[in-house]
């Protein structure tokens, strides 16, 4: 049965001999997945005690505050089961959660009862996007469908990469063999054509909820497809996000010795005296 955080505490210092059972931080990788329980929890409310000092497998209650400023006590367990990594951000909260899904009653009206479900009917077949030019696979080119960078990081590292190697600039698609969702092209981030490379910049977000779950599948799918059409993905990963590809790289930040990295990667994949005779 889960105990409050204080008793907790207190016969976990008892059983370990120490004042500070579980120093700051202990934790603190364990916890980096949930950036939502991370804004939820605060110390002040838990006796003083950080979460990076919890075992997230702990049966121990604690008091969360979602950004409603709904209170609730809950376990590490039930907090992390919650599907806020893939809804919206309320369902970490169970109160924003229930009224989320809560029928509205007024005073005088009976509730609408809920109808049966009826059979769906079946779907349309899907219509692929008819603005890809018909070139054979593996081809890249300038898409009127890609996207515009998400980021100031993204932008930056673009310019940073084609300020090193003397490649074609400009290419945001390559045509691929199989539709990969209402296409048959991908966007990468980053294309350098001659080497057939496709560069991901990948973090997790203002949420937390990028590249993670159905995401990090949908990424996984992208890479496979490339891969087809003759062409290698190296993905740099940021905010703790582990690696999903053989030549992924892990870095804290985007800078000189992130670009310097990333061009020896592209020396492991297409060989030195490829890559180096495009070096600027």
């Amino acid at each position: 049965m889960p105990e409050r955080v204080e008793l907790w505490w207190a016969r976990r210092q008892f059983s370990r001999d120490a004042d500070v059972p579980y120093p700051v931080g202990t934790y603190r990788e364990a916890w980096a997945p949930y950036p939502a329980l991370i804004r939820q929890y605060h110390p002040e409310l838990n006796a003083g005690i950080t979460l990076t000092q919890i075992p997230p497998a702990a049966d121990v209650l604690l008091l969360w505050q979602c950004e409603a400023g709904h209170s609730f006590a809950a376990t590490p367990a039930e907090q992390r089961n919650r599907p806020g990594r893939e809804r919206r951000r309320s369902a970490w909260c169970p109160e924003c959660s229930t009224s989320a899904r809560a029928p509205v009653a007024i005073l005088g009206e009976p509730v609408a009862r809920p109808r049966l479900a009826r059979a769906k009917p079946a779907r349309p077949a899907r219509t692929l996007c008819p603005k890809t030019p018909d070139l054979p696979a593996g081809e890249s080119f300038v898409s009127a469908c890609a996207p515009r960078p998400a980021s100031a990081v993204e932008a930056q590292l673009r310019a940073d990469v084609f300020a090193r190697l003397g490649v074609t600039s400009g290419m945001n698609a390559v045509r691929v063999s199989r539709p990969f969702f209402d296409h048959v092209e991908v966007w990468p981030d980053i294309l350098l054509p001659e080497l057939r490379l496709a560069i991901e910049y990948d973090s997790t977000g203002r949420h937390g909820l990028e590249h993670v779950g159905k995401r990090e599948d949908a990424d996984r799918r992208k890479d496979r497809t490339l891969r087809a059409t003759g062409w290698e993905v190296v993905r740099i990963r940021t905010g703790r996000l582990e690696p999903i590809g053989p030549y992924d790289v892990q870095l804290s930040s985007i800078g000189r010795r992130g670009v310097d990295r990333l061009i020896d990667v592209l020396r492991d994949i297409r060989g030195s005296l490829l890559v180096d005779a495009y070096l600027i």
